[in-house]
């Protein structure tokens, strides 16, 4: 038989989902009989193709524990840990394993790249199957016991709410990194980015002159941001994950941020689990409000939050979130209280506290989950203790404030934010409204709201994963990167947003802006984006208009 060349490993991903899909169609038929409670499964000495490309395969063991992938080691895992242990004989696994998910994976007795007949002919060839981390079929003698004593290695899934500024998939590799460092008690990884961007103004009419004033300079280059830091684990029994990141020009601020150039810490916190579907996350952190908000602003479809989430809710804050899962991770909560006076350098009085919390939903998923719609409610009170104000640019971090309340004294406020998301393969559309609601008897209690409406497609084909620990969705996956002899990936996105701080006696202004915007990731190291604005201003009793264009570079280390 003539041979046939070896996909590389993005290749291998993509097909994973396609093959295991018709693989399990096949099987479901006439074994649906055939499966069985799963409880804790060790399965010895099955063969990974090595993500890393130095050899042809891995051997593995790896242990499923209460239908979720538990551990994936290349070291022994002692068969007191499991209710059933079988031996896969250096079979090959087909399927993707996702630390803390449920996995969905075929083991054949042959490699199904060097003979794809064993994809149609599963009742033969596939040895064991397992789906969403029940098992459909097993052939698999059981495994003899292993010594004692060998110790086994324990990979750490992310289990907070929030993720740390540059998210990273769980590695069972890590270990060859040169960033990477493991101790008896502490181990992490040291993680950096650098934004670059480039902002050119279409037109500019006299009006927005007028409301804003001269904007030529805020046309030129700039570095948007260099953010350094490290994540990594405390390893105590059930170990805990500390993140600390810092950052120049930070690019991922929020209402609360008065200062774009200073060096400032973005995270300081400990997330520390307190069971299985419970966690509390200690420090400066993001507040659990809003899947925009939460989501890392380097993996959102645009380059920029809508105007409306930056003015609305701060960036991060100093506080307690305590957070976890409910209807078998179809619905996640978190709630926490926050005061900022630690990093701002005020009396704890003298800073305002807040109370935020959120609550998601999956009312429809499809059985693949390449089809679901997500359900978001978020709440946020402030008691004013520092006073207010909202202001942001339009939606382009070079530019000055087009909208701003200035700084006002209130009672407290309130803000109500509504999610809604619906992902189906590589199409996502999503969209929040937002609803701040101030109690200022001498300011007429204002009300400010804002929306946006956001769409996004991946025309390579790709899919956003969706996280059931924190209800948003993650990066763009990269099926064939560059240096893998790809074109990376590709992504069109869209976006109208409005926001309206005018209200009572105070005089904001109102905005609306049309974004579009494509985006190419090469590989994971980095993405280049252009995004395109047509800005309306109503300020002042006038409108302006004006339009730009702006380029991105990001560079990542991980």
């Amino acid at each position: 038989m003539a041979s046939v060349p070896r996909p590389t490993r993005c290749e291998y991903r993509s097909a994973v989902v396609v093959c295991c899909s018709l693989a399990f169609a096949v099987m479901s038929s006439g074994l649906a009989a055939a499966a069985e409670p799963s409880g804790s499964v060790l399965i010895r000495n099955v063969r990974l193709i090595d993500p890393e490309g130095e050899t042809d395969y891995i051997v593995v063991n790896l242990l499923v524990r209460e239908g979720e992938l538990d551990i994936v080691t290349k070291d022994e895992i002692k068969s007191a840990r499991a209710d059933l242990v079988v031996d896969a004989d250096n079979g090959v696994l087909f399927g993707q394993l996702e630390l803390g998910e449920p996995p969905s994976f075929l083991i054949f007795d042959v490699d199904p790249r060097e003979d794809p007949q064993a994809l149609l002919d599963t009742k033969t060839h596939a040895r064991f199957a397992m789906r969403r981390g029940e098992i459909v079929k097993n052939t698999l003698p059981a495994a003899a016991g292993v010594q004692p004593e060998l110790e086994e290695k324990k990979p750490t899934s992310w289990f907070a709410y929030t993720p740390p500024p540059i998210s990273l998939p769980v590695s069972r590799d890590r270990a060859k990194r040169w960033n990477y460092w493991q101790g008896k008690s502490v181990s992490g990884i040291f993680l950096g980015a650098l934004l670059l961007d480039s902002l050119r103004w279409l037109s500019v009419d006299e009006e927005t002159e007028q409301q804003v004033g001269p904007l030529e300079d805020s046309e030129r280059g700039e570095i948007r941001g260099v953010r350094f830091g490290a994540i990594g684990t405390l390893n105590f029994k059930r170990p805990w994950v500390y993140t600390v990141f810092a950052a120049t020009n930070a690019f991922d601020r929020g209402f609360d941020s008065d200062s774009t150039s200073d060096f400032s810490f973005l995270d300081y916190r400990l997330d520390i689990p307190l069971g299985k579907r419970l966690a509390l996350s200690v420090g400066k952190q993001k507040e659990p409000i809003s899947m925009e908000r939460i989501m890392s602003l380097a993996y959102e479809p645009q380059q920029e939050r809508a105007a409306v989430s930056d003015a609305l809710m701060p960036s991060r804050n100093v506080g307690l979130v305590l957070n976890g899962t409910l209807a078998d991770r179809r619905m996640t909560f978190a709630g926490g209280v926050f005061n900022d006076w630690y990093d701002a350098g005020e009396d704890f009085d003298e800073s305002g506290t807040q109370l935020v919390g959120r609550v998601t939903a999956l009312p429809l998923i499809s059985d693949d989950e390449s089809a679901l719609l997500h359900l978001g409610l978020g709440v946020r009170y402030t008691n004013a203790g520092a006073g207010l104000r909202y202001r942001t640019e339009p939606e382009f971090a070079n530019s000055p404030n087009f909208v701003d309340t200035g700084v006002f004294d209130a009672d407290h406020a309130m803000l109500f934010n509504f999610e809604v998301s619906a992902r189906r393969g590589p199409v996502w559309l999503a969209g929040e409204y937002n609803a701040k609601k101030v109690n200022a008897a001498d300011l007429g209690d204002p009300s400010f709201s804002g929306y946006h409406i956001t769409a996004s497609w991946i025309a390579t084909g790709e899919m956003r994963a969706y996280n059931r620990r924190s209800g948003v969705f993650g990066r763009v996956p990269i099926a064939k990167p560059v240096d893998r002899g790809g074109a990376g990936a590709w992504e069109l996105s869209a976006r109208w947003s409005d926001i309206d701080l005018s209200d009572g006696a105070i005089a904001g202004g109102e905005m609306q802006i049309l974004s579009l915007g494509v985006n190419w990731w090469p590989a994971y190291w980095g993405s280049l984006s252009v995004n395109y604005r047509n800005i309306r201003l109503d300020r002042f009793g006038i409108t302006g208009r004006s339009d730009g264009l702006m380029i991105r570079l990001l560079l990542m280390l991980e």
